[in-house]
C-alpha cells in the first residue's frame, strides 16, 4: 500500500502555488553585467595607445576631470583623443578649460619617446599660462625595488676630530 508523505491523500497538495521569488537568475545576470563592465571600463579612459612607465608614487587627488594630453610613441600629439599640432595646443586647451589656468592638464608620454620630446609639450602647455601640469604613470605591480645600498661617507681629509665625553 502506497503512503503520501504530505499528508494528503489526493495528491492536489503537491503543486502549491511558490510565493517565493528565485533571485538566482537575477543574480547571474547582475554579475555577468558587473564583469563586463569591469573589463570595459578601463578601455574607454582613452583612445590613444601609450606604453606609460611605471612608478611607486602615490595617485593625485582628483577634484575634477582633468585634461589629458598624449604623446604616442612616435612623437605625435593628442588633445584627448583628437591628433593636433604641437602649434594649437594651448589654444585648444584655453577653449576647452574656458580660460582657467588652474584645470589641471595630464601629460601622458609613451615611455619609449625621448623625454626631450615630453619636455617639450610640457613647456609649451606651461607657457600658455596653465599652472597644475603633471605627468602620468602606471603604478608598478607588486613590492617596491630595493634601494641600492649607498657606500658609506669618506671621513674629510685632516685631523681627526675630537669627541666629548657627556
Amino acid at each position: 500500500m502506497a503512503m503520501s508523505l504530505n499528508g494528503k491523500g489526493n495528491g492536489r497538495g503537491r503543486y502549491r502555488p511558490l510565493a517565493e521569488i528565485n533571485v538566482t537568475p537575477f543574480v547571474d545576470v547582475m554579475l555577468v553585467l558587473l564583469i563586463i563592465f569591469m573589463v570595459t571600463a578601463p578601455l574607454m579612459t582613452s583612445g590613444v595607445t601609450v606604453d606609460l612607465p611605471k612608478t611607486n608614487a602615490a595617485p593625485l587627488n582628483n577634484d575634477n576631470q582633468p585634461l589629458t594630453v598624449s604623446i604616442d610613441a612616435a612623437g605625435q600629439v593628442y588633445l584627448q583623443d583628437e591628433a593636433i599640432d604641437l602649434g594649437n595646443v594651448v589654444a585648444k586647451l584655453r577653449a576647452i578649460a574656458e580660460n582657467n589656468p588652474d584645470r589641471r592638464i595630464f601629460v601622458r608620454g609613451d615611455k619609449e619617446l625621448a623625454y626631450g620630446r615630453i619636455m617639450e609639450v610640457m613647456g609649451t602647455i606651461s607657457q600658455g599660462g596653465f599652472t597644475k601640469v603633471a605627468l602620468l604613470a602606471e603604478q608598478r605591480s607588486g613590492p617596491a625595488p630595493a634601494k641600492a645600498a649607498t657606500p658609506p661617507a669618506t671621513p674629510p681629509a685632516g685631523p681627526p676630530a675630537r669627541q666629548r665625553a657627556g
